[in-house]
């Protein structure tokens, strides 16, 4: 189970590196990169998808499972991508989007020819409903209905998401070997694992029914994800998966995203007796500060540290968990949960403390070693993410809200905060391409890039490398016991990490504010410690009393 002890980089392709100039990052771009990588500490890459695409919602519109999107690569490109992480000891994990198709998948293309199509089966299509829609049902990410209307057979499809994202129907027993010859064309590459998008929303309620209407609502369309997330069938098609699929090849990964999950309903999708999958992505800690619509709420640290505190000790101890606070749906972390101006860079630090101080597979997103931030657009035309344009309109354009109050909901949580170009040095473009990019760099890569980080030995990316380092080479990190202290202090997130009567001592300050704490009542021996990595210089000779900076983080070990 290598990635138990793997420290795993999400890569957006498109933001990453531009190796011809024609303004969208590449594979060969990646290629060019992986000794940086490698340098840094990297054990695996998770991909987002780079099949063909018509790129509706940023590729997970696939229309093809099998080639390259041309704009990003060959087939040849992606064999020689494997061929060379693999010399330098990394593995890859392919994106897997199989809840749903792009429109303009040879499957969909066929589909909606007429009802008695051979194709037909493989998508959700239902008659019309008292001249409207099948149900009542909300499409939670982009607002209105779930449905879409085709004249050409009269009937409506299911897609959870875009209209050129029509959802597989996971009942028909061809359409799930269809997605098992895919899994098995990838692994037969050489792939090492997939990191399968939505795979918790593939099973719907039989007979899709409406969402009971409380009195006194009067909305069209109604939330209901209880109809489709985490729905207990899905568990049917995924030991099938692995049994048909996974059990079939020796040490691979199945990573799935399953939002909104319980502990117990993680521990259903990955537990080691269960022969599903592998590791699960949940997202309590980075949705606690996102208010319906996509309305940004105050960040609370202590709601945050209680969340991250739960899954470390849920179910007994026995989830293994996924670390992460960014990814290409996300704010970033700097900008999300801490201090983007005065103390960027103490606060990314702290950050990552924590990141690699938990128990579980830490996963960066590209640019977070480096601490880049959310950017600022002043114009929505220069946001291209489709969520976000959604947002606009239905808020600005049809909702009547201010303007200024959109934008800034925007400027906190659209998920181009994340894509925006990878700052690589302070050249044009970033140093992502020679051509004009797809989406405008963030202006601050003047000051935040990569070749300024390397320069500068106190730099975000020298602390990443060394707190990865320190992880790597330390047995209480990787297998401890995780043990909240200053459970209710609003500021003060600390744990012990505890293995066979070794301890090691995590303390960070949340704050823009010098805070001090004791730890007598904590630690019965203070004599016998040593400080293993901190984010500002220490110079206290005993720790019973700590005074502690704004965002400071420090890591102590006990019994050495």
């Amino acid at each position: 189970m290598w990635w138990k002890n793997s420290i795993i980089y999400e890569i957006f392709p498109r933001s990453f590196k531009d190796s011809n100039g024609d303004g969208i990052g590449d594979i060969q771009g990646i290629i060019s990169k992986l000794d940086y990588l490698k340098d840094l500490g990297v054990d695996a890459i998770w991909l987002c998808p780079v099949y063909p695409s018509p790129n509706n919602d940023s590729g997970y519109d696939v229309s093809d499972y099998y080639d390259i999107w041309d704009e990003l690569g060959t087939m040849e490109d992606i064999e020689k991508l494997i061929v060379e992480m693999h010399k330098r000891d990394m593995k890859l994990i392919m994106e897997l989007v199989a809840n749903h198709t792009s429109d303009e998948h040879e499957w969909f293309i066929e589909s909606r020819k007429s009802k008695d199509n051979p194709y037909r089966d493989y998508y959700i299509w239902r008659p019309g409903k008292d001249g409207k829609e099948p149900n009542n049902w909300l499409s939670a990410k982009l607002g209105g209905s779930v449905w879409t209307y085709d004249d050409n057979t009269d009937e409506y499809y299911l897609h959870l998401y875009s209209s050129k994202q029509p959802d597989l129907n996971w009942e028909n027993l061809k359409v799930r070997q269809e997605v098992y010859n895919i899994m098995r064309f990838w692994f037969d590459k050489g792939v090492d694992g997939f990191r399968m998008d939505v795979i918790n929303k593939i099973a719907k309620a039989p007979g899709l029914p409406d969402v009971e209407r409380k009195e006194g609502d009067k909305r069209k369309y109604l939330p209901c994800e209880e109809y489709y997330e985490n729905y207990p069938k899905v568990h049917d098609y995924l030991k099938e998966m692995n049994r048909e699929v996974l059990s079939k090849y020796e040490n691979k990964l199945a990573m799935g995203q399953t939002s909104g999950v319980t502990p117990e309903q993680a521990y259903l999708y990955t537990g080691e007796d269960r022969g599903e999958l592998n590791l699960f992505l949940q997202f309590e800690h980075i949705d606690i500060d996102r208010g319906s619509n996509n309305k940004k709420l105050p960040f609370n640290a202590l709601e945050f540290k209680k969340s991250l505190a739960k899954w470390q000790t849920a179910m007994d101890g026995k989830l293994w968990n996924t670390l992460f606070f960014g990814s290409h749906d996300t704010s970033r972390p700097v900008s999300h949960y801490g201090n983007d101006k005065k103390y960027r860079v103490e606060s990314a630090k702290m950050l990552a403390t924590i990141l690699f101080t938990l128990k579980g597979t830490p996963i960066i997103y590209q640019g977070e070693e480096i601490g880049m931030t959310n950017v600022r657009f002043e114009s929505i035309e220069d946001y291209r993410d489709i969520r976000t344009h959604n947002v606009y309109r239905e808020r600005y354009l049809e909702g009547g809200e201010k303007l200024e109050d959109v934008m800034q909901d925007i400027w906190e949580l659209s998920r181009d905060n994340a894509r925006t170009p990878m700052q690589w040095d302070d050249s044009e473009n970033a140093g992502f391409t020679k051509g004009k990019p797809w989406i405008k760099p963030n202006p601050n890569y003047k000051e935040i890039n990569v070749q300024k980080s390397l320069d500068d030995s106190n730099s975000i990316l020298h602390y990443y490398k060394e707190i990865i380092k320190l992880r790597k080479s330390n047995e209480v990190l990787l297998y401890g016991d995780f043990r909240l202290i200053f459970e209710d202090d609003p500021n003060i997130f600390a744990y012990f990490r505890e293995l066979n009567k070794k301890k090691v001592l995590v303390i960070t300050n949340f704050s823009d504010k010098d805070i001090e704490i004791n730890l007598s009542r904590e630690i019965r021996k203070i004599d016998n410690f040593k400080l293993l990595i901190s984010n500002y210089e220490v110079n206290e000779a005993n720790i019973e009393s700590i005074k502690l900076k704004p965002f400071e983080a420090r890591v102590y070990e006990f019994g050495v």
